[in-house]
């Protein structure tokens, strides 16, 4: 199979197309005749080695796939060959969606949505398990509840405020000054520029904050959470913050998205359903993988996924 693969960390440019062995399944696992692989920012991180989660090179990247099943692994009855699946598989461990061919466990993939492509389907399974976990599993999103996702615009953001709304949440996102009108085209009820100051003078009495962008934003997030309110954060919480919000009784989150099932079912319900659209900035061939990362570093709007 074509694979995309690097022997280097470093930038862009380490990667490259070669031929590499077919990927067989093993006891409980499918092999997915790959369509489509989403690209994260945490693949950028562990090809430029700042974030080693596969250990040193040569490895294949990517973890999000969206593909048909190509063969079953022994043990595996809740597919068959053909079927149209998308998924997270095995993540932080090595997936190998960067190719032709990846074996994924048959607990790990669902059916892909029907109302979209394979290129929106692999946009879909890691920033929106990310938010689906931070907003609904770690956060507990009720209906009418008063929700601030950062970054409104990001892969995780886009999807966030879109579940939070198809969940009946009144939501608040941030966003720089391009991107106000797409994040309120997909439902925000209040978009802050941040171009223009501070967000916590623009919105108040929260109940859940979902916050994605590091620095002092979960500082930040305190003072817009109402007592008692949850902040969930995709990154790490500074000890003072946390001490703060004991004080005020508000629970605060560290995440990291888990492979699941169940997610991507519900995922796939709510586009099937209309109240989700994943966003494709913009859709690569295979060898164009450097490409890719490039341009995703100059934070579009969405995903950007890469087409094999």
């Amino acid at each position: 199979m074509r694979a995309v693969i690097q022997t280097s960390v470093g930038g862009p440019e380490v990667l490259f197309v070669a031929e590499q062995p077919d990927p067989a399944p093993k006891p409980g696992q499918v092999l997915i005749r790959v369509k489509a692989a989403g690209i994260n920012p945490v693949d950028g991180a562990v090809r430029g080695g700042s974030y080693p989660l596969l250990g040193e090179p040569p490895f294949i990247l990517g973890w999000d796939i969206s593909g048909t099943v190509a063969a079953l692994g022994d043990g595996v009855s809740a597919f068959k060959v053909g079927d149209e699946v998308f998924g997270m598989p095995l993540f932080p461990k090595q997936a190998g969606a960067y190719a032709e061919l990846a074996a994924a466990p048959a607990d790990e993939i669902a059916a892909k949505p029907a109302a979209i492509d394979h290129a929106h389907a692999a946009a879909l399974p890691l920033a929106g398990l990310t938010a689906w976990q931070g907003l609904v599993r770690h956060g507990g999103l009720q209906a009418g509840q008063r929700v601030l996702v950062h970054a409104g615009a990001g892969g995780v953001g886009h999807l966030a405020v879109q579940i939070a709304k198809a969940r009946g949440a009144w939501v608040a996102s941030t966003a720089s000054a391009d991107k106000t009108d797409f994040v309120r085209s997909i439902g925000a009820d209040e978009v802050i520029d941040y171009t223009k100051g501070e967000f916590t003078g623009k919105v108040g009495d929260l109940d859940l904050v979902l916050e994605t962008v590091g620095g002092d934003h979960a500082a930040g997030s305190l003072e817009v959470l109402r007592d008692g309110g949850v902040l969930v954060s995709l990154l790490a919480v500074p000890d003072a913050v946390k001490a703060k919000a004991k004080e005020r009784n508000i629970r605060v989150e560290r995440m990291s998205v888990t492979p699941d099932r169940e997610g991507l079912i519900e995922l796939a319900r709510l586009v099937d359903a209309g109240k989700l659209v994943p966003h494709v900035a913009k859709a690569f061939p295979l060898d164009q993988a450097g490409a890719a990362h490039a341009f995703l570093a100059t934070r579009p709007i969405g995903k950007v996924v890469l087409t094999v």
